[in-house]
């Protein structure tokens, strides 16, 4: 019952709400039934005396691709699954409203006062390779671009991660940028649309390693009991995603929307999002399990959503024609 009145507070949520739909647009891997997604459905569900609807697509591009297609025809009330990157190219397609919330709960060290989005996880893009196969894993991006280690990443047309790979190289590279994707290609086994499709190959070992996150070892060693999996440490540094959701400009309740918004970032559903979505929470004193203090720590480079949303089309031009 005490835990029932938190989330009541909490959320906002008052009895005026009753069997009210709310829409979801996300990335497949969080409505999987190991993802956040069933949990956070069923929680909310129970006190808001509504009907959630999860629609998913293969991740974060793809929800804003969807609904720069759809436009007022959209069914989705909230976009949950872009990311700090993506930020400010939504906000220029007017598909999103302002979200009206106190961001005074989120970790300081996110520096985050958007009015439009709301953040609910946070990670680095990272390497993750398999220790019983790589002994002396690359210390760097540069180090890995040079090597002939095998590579699985995704496109940063349709995935954040390949995105951020992007970003990465351009942060690293400058203007010597192709010449460090020409070289990548020539070592990369395949470049997939979306994370699960990369990630999966490598667990079957088509790769020695793949484009994902510094958090992803976690998972390995809670669920599976595998040590073995790592994240590579890279010294240039690292770029980091903050995955996060807002309203749509076309919500048919938004009022409803806000109370989700609201709830991903209270204690109920951070304390889920770590061990189902494997990233970092945004807010403090959430307890994570004790192998969250052996993940890797990057130091944080790349851009600001303004420089991306400037060049990003120019920066994924450059990607077409020099990757494959």
């Amino acid at each position: 019952m005490r835990k029932t009145l938190s989330l009541i507070a909490a959320c906002g949520i008052v009895n005026s709400v009753n069997a009210a739909d709310l829409t979801v647009y996300t990335y497949d891997s969080f409505v999987s039934e190991w993802g956040p997604g069933p949990q956070l459905e069923a929680t909310f569900e129970a006190h808001c005396q509504c009907d959630i609807e999860f629609i998913a697509v293969d991740d974060g591009i793809s929800i804003l691709n969807r609904v720069r297609i759809e436009q007022d025809k959209t069914k989705a009330d909230i976009l949950l699954g872009l990311d700090d990157s993506l930020t400010e190219i939504t906000r220029k397609e007017g598909l999103i409203q302002p979200h009206g919330i106190k961001l005074d709960t989120l970790k300081t060290d996110l520096n985050w006062h958007d009015p439009n989005f709301i953040p609910y996880d946070y990670g680095f893009f990272s390497f993750v390779y398999n220790s019983d196969k790589v002994s002396e894993p690359a210390v760097s991006l540069k180090e890995l671009i040079d090597s002939d280690a095998s590579v699985i990443y995704q496109d940063p047309r349709t995935s954040t991660p390949g995105q951020g790979l992007m970003l990465w190289v351009k942060a690293v590279y400058g203007n010597q940028a192709p010449a460090a994707w020409k070289q990548l290609a020539t070592h990369t086994v395949t470049v997939t649309k979306g994370w699960w499709e990369a990630y999966s190959m490598f667990l079957e070992g088509d790769a020695d390693y793949v484009l994902s996150y510094n958090t992803s070892p976690a998972y390995h060693v809670i669920i599976q009991d595998k040590p073995q999996y790592k994240a590579a440490l890279f010294n240039e540094g690292h770029i980091a995603q903050i995955e996060v959701a807002a309203i749509s400009k076309y919500s048919k309740n938004p009022d409803l929307a806000k109370q989700f918004l609201q709830f991903l970032i209270s204690p109920e559903a951070q304390s889920v999002i770590p061990t189902t979505n494997w990233m970092l929470p945004v807010i403090n004193n959430i307890e994570l399990p004790a192998v969250f203090d052996t993940l890797i720590a990057p130091k944080r480079i790349g851009f600001t959503p303004k420089e991306i949303a400037k060049k990003r089309k120019k920066w994924l031009r450059e990607w077409r024609s020099t990757a494959n």
